[in-house]
């Protein structure tokens, strides 16, 4: 799906930064809006709108990390892999300096989102001013240049 030499790279590149937690975000795509998630209230940055996304395991690749992050927030399975969309650095709940790996994925139905652990989800046309953060706004950006 994504070239073993870019996930490579990418981890090395985390590792010479010092960086201490990898994350993986997905851009999911249908009929031409963006699937986008909403933290709990009461969690870390709470409320906020974001791309279905979480922390890659220990021992997990980056594109394994993908497909599952997706599937247990959104019930939607992966059928592709599709472009990197580059990442950005933030500092985590707890504390540790993580970096987010942002993809295009393509998936099998678009009509099942099962939530788990968000409290809402909206499909976000990108003609509108989407509701994130400043850093996934640049990676809707770079999404809409390819």
């Amino acid at each position: 799906m994504i070239e073993t030499t870019l996930l490579e790279k990418l981890t090395r590149e985390a590792d010479q930064d010092e960086v201490q937690q990898l994350v993986v975000g997905a851009v999911v795509q249908h009929g031409g809006k963006i699937l986008l998630l909403q933290r709990p209230a009461d969690d870390f940055m709470g409320g906020i709108w974001e791309l279905p996304s979480g922390k890659v395991d220990p021992g997990e690749s980056i594109d394994q990390a993908l497909i599952r992050e997706v599937k247990e927030e959104t019930g939607l399975d992966v059928t592709a892999i599709r472009n990197y969309l580059g990442e950005f650095d933030y500092q985590s709940g707890s504390g540790k300096k993580s970096r987010q790996f942002n993809f295009t994925v393509e998936v099998a139905n678009t009509d099942t989102v099962q939530l788990t652990e968000h409290d809402a989800f909206t499909w976000t046309s990108l003609a509108e001013e989407p509701p994130v953060t400043d850093a996934v706004k640049q990676v809707l950006v770079r999404y809409r240049e390819i």
